[in-house]
């Protein structure tokens, strides 16, 4: 029973009126639907050979496919484009960001505890636009360090070290950069 004002409701979520009983042609498709899968595909197959026209005699009764899909247009990969500082001032500012992100500072500063402060200098690399060479030097030992700007976030990585200043051009030992007690390196001291 449902009053006038609830009709409509009613029959949008599929109740049916007293008295109304919905046709039933033996075909129960919950049943079918319980059926364990291979046995349903069994049953259509067998169907199909004993020459049954539409090769369904286990009641199941498919949906009407959905019309075949139109091809999309390829789409286009985003692109990321990593903006490279243009000033040298600046390569050698995301530089010292990306070095101080990275991993190494925690090598510096264990070093420093037992050689004391090192002499850094920044300085960008003269064969690449994107890459920053970072030089952190002792008396006893060195380690050169490059930073790559073309990667988001800038990747720093060990380049290579040595055990004598001597092995150092004197231009690349020219400090511009000074390195805290944690390893974190801010230029201009």
């Amino acid at each position: 029973m449902v009053c006038e004002l609830c009709t409509g409701r009613a029959q949008r979520e599929g109740w049916l009126r007293e008295g109304a009983v919905p046709r039933y042609d033996g075909r129960d498709a919950s049943s079918s639907r319980r059926r364990p899968l291979l046995r349903r595909w069994r049953g259509r197959e067998s169907s199909a050979e004993a020459g049954d026209p539409v090769g369904q005699s286990d009641g199941y009764e498919p949906q009407p496919s959905a019309p075949p899909a139109r091809p999309r247009p390829p789409v286009a990969e985003p692109r990321h484009v990593r903006a490279i500082p243009a000033s040298p001032e600046q390569r050698m500012v995301a530089a010292v960001d990306a070095f101080n992100a990275s991993e190494h500072p925690r090598t510096i500063a264990g070093i420093a505890r037992s050689l004391g402060p090192p002499d850094v200098s920044v300085k960008p690399a003269e064969n690449s636009h994107g890459n920053v060479q970072i030089l952190v030097a002792w008396e006893l030992c060195w380690y050169r360090f490059d930073a790559d700007l073309r990667d988001d976030p800038g990747t720093v990585r060990l380049e290579e070290q040595g055990s004598e200043l001597s092995e150092l051009d004197p231009d690349d030992h020219r400090p511009n950069a000074a390195a805290d007690e944690v390893g974190t390196i801010r230029l201009g001291a």
